[in-house]
């Protein structure tokens, strides 16, 4: 029995550049924009559903992701950023009903408007220490909570990450990796809080060719791009994120 789909052009005319966009930032920009794409989605669909339809495109790209930076990771870090990020995918599925999306919404956002304002009127020296573990495990542990929430992960653990100013390859890498598991993560619950139903799991195949196209453009850009430029890249994609979920927030 087929499935019936999302025939709404609006939708598509929202989803297929959401799309394009999360497929760059997640192989490009370490989920700098990528936080852009439920947010966009929503526009034309709720919250939940846009997650759930994301869900199948999140893991062909983390694949690719995975594939093309396989040897560029950060082992060390990942074992200790993984732990902490499925901490919050648990903390995101028991709240997940009770918690209002625009009320995460608005908290990411001005959160990450924070962090870029510390960034710009106090930047770090070279010599700058990397922020410390217990903060990184909050951090990480928030981008559970709102990758789970709205796949809007990328801003809190940006804010632990980019101050440890790896190598814009090394950075993509690690980002891919952690990703993968954490949305790995939420088809359990995602699945028993009923949003993987037939119409979004259809849809979201409609949509799935067009995850290669901005995985291939994003994983050219890392490996060609300067290391200065690459963050400040990061830095508009995060300010643009902070604006778009504030103003959902409202």
């Amino acid at each position: 029995m087929a499935f019936p789909i999302i025939t709404d052009p609006y939708f598509y005319a929202v989803s297929i550049p959401a799309v394009l966009l999360l497929g760059i930032s997640k192989s490009g920009f370490g989920a700098g924009f990528g936080s852009l794409a439920v947010p966009m989605m929503a526009l034309a669909v709720t919250v939940p559903e846009a997650a759930a339809i994301l869900m199948p495109v999140l893991l062909l790209m983390d694949i690719l992701g995975m594939a093309a930076f396989r040897k560029d990771f950060d082992l060390q870090l990942l074992k200790f950023l993984i732990p902490c990020g499925l901490v919050g995918i648990v903390v995101g599925a028991l709240l997940f009903k009770a918690l209002s999306p625009h009320v995460v919404a608005g908290i990411v956002g001005v959160f990450t408007l924070l962090f870029l304002a510390q960034r710009v009127l106090f930047p770090p020296k070279a010599d700058s220490p990397a922020p410390p573990r217990w903060l990184g495990a909050i951090l990480t542990a928030t981008s559970g909570f709102t990758s789970f929430v709205a796949h809007a992960g990328g801003p809190p653990i940006n804010a632990y990450v980019i101050p440890m100013r790896l190598s814009p390859v090394k950075f993509t890498a690690t980002m891919a990796f952690f990703f993968f598991i954490i949305n790995l993560a939420k088809w359990v619950p995602y699945a028993w809080l009923g949003l993987l139903d037939g119409r979004n799991m259809a849809t979201s195949l409609v949509l799935l060719p067009i995850a290669p196209i901005g995985v291939l453009v994003g994983v050219r850009v890392a490996r060609r791009i300067k290391q200065v430029l690459f963050y400040r890249f990061i830095y508009v994609g995060m300010f643009l994120t902070g604006v778009k979920l504030i103003w959902d927030a409202f």
